[in-house]
């Protein structure tokens, strides 16, 4: 039998015996290779939900994951046994925003590893056909696992539309922060400035090309000269929108990707209303996998350089405590399911 990670509410996450569902029509089957500990999947360990999406009973999270095919997909060319990425958004298809090219925004989307549907954080796991992302030769599961998260920080750099050489203020340092510092620079914005209230993060996100790292968003404001023009939060804080508007110039633009803490942002009205601010909110990513894997395959994005620990199963509570506790040098988690 196999075994899974199950969430069974704020910071209850237990392994145990998992069976199987059958597969549907359409479905393939995949044997998990690996999967990432999303900020989201710490909210539902932490809050027990997100918004609307509330754990009713235990589920099993993961929706950044490779896996290896267990047979044929002779219409795509993939022969059993090949590693592929999975697009965990199942959007419906014909609502008015998929009809707009916005699959990240349908309100019928089937997502993997968002209760009510069982995620990756296990052995085995039956996937959509159509949502299979084959991947280039030289590519592992780190590879693999890493699209995702990729394609978050690139759809947030998308709706951000950074000028050439302009300068940047981006809030936090966790794994999407980190990926959206080399998106940004992939995509030719000027200076990055940064800030983290933890210094093994800051301290990575140096590493990865930002130009200047504080602990605070008053750094940003200093060295910025009263504030950027574009700035992208993806902290985890109730204060996290307002710092982004105390980071901002007049006039400025603001892109949210972060998800706060018991789902509720604390915001002085005055301060974005004065600046006349342009604040735009992210929601997962559109069609991005194939810029993802070109990032990755060309070396513009270093996706391993963040991730910071490897476990199996039986270990995953452990790594939910520490990364919920913000333990130093915990970055980013992969997940090895299988012996």
């Amino acid at each position: 039998m196999s075994r899974a990670l199950f969430i069974h509410g704020p910071h209850e996450a237990r392994v145990a015996p998992f069976n199987l569902r059958e597969g549907r029509p359409g479905e393939v089957l995949l044997d998990v290779a690996s999967v990432g500990l999303c900020g989201s999947d710490l909210h539902y360990f932490k809050d027990g939900g997100i918004g609307a999406a509330v754990i009713k009973a235990p589920f099993v999270p993961g929706h950044e994951f490779g896996g290896f095919l267990c047979e044929d997909l002779e219409d795509r060319g993939l022969a059993r046994g090949t590693l592929v990425a999975v697009d965990p958004n199942k959007a419906c298809g014909h609502c008015e925003w998929c009809r707009e090219n916005h699959p990240n925004l349908c309100p019928n989307v089937e997502f993997i590893g968002a209760p009510p549907f069982d995620g990756a954080m296990t052995d085995r796991i039956w996937v959509p056909a159509s949502q299979i992302v084959p991947l280039p030769p030289a590519f592992d599961p780190l590879d693999a696992v890493m699209l995702e998260p990729l394609g978050v920080a690139i759809h947030a750099v998308d709706l951000a539309k950074p000028r050439l050489l302009e300068r940047v203020g981006v809030l936090g340092c966790g794994p999407i922060g980190l990926l959206v510092i080399q998106v940004l620079k992939a995509a030719g914005a000027g200076e990055i400035f940064a800030c983290d209230p933890l210094p093994h993060r800051r301290a990575m996100a140096e590493r990865v090309g930002a130009d200047r790292v504080g602990e605070a968003v008053a750094d940003i404001v200093a060295w910025s000269g009263g504030g950027c023009p574009l700035v992208l939060e993806a902290t985890n804080s109730p204060n996290g929108f307002r710092e982004a508007v105390l980071a901002t110039r007049i006039g400025g633009r603001i892109v949210l990707v972060g998800i706060p803490d018991g789902d509720t942002y604390t915001l002085p009205a005055a301060d974005a209303r004065r600046r006349g601010l342009k604040i735009k909110f992210a929601r997962r990513m559109g069609e991005v996998y194939p810029r993802a894997i070109e990032l990755v395959a060309t070396g513009k994005v270093d996706v391993r350089s963040i991730v910071t620990h490897r476990v199996g199963l039986e270990e995953a509570p452990r790594v939910f405590e520490a990364l919920a506790a913000n333990q130093p040098g915990y970055v980013k988690a992969l997940i090895d399911p299988r012996p």
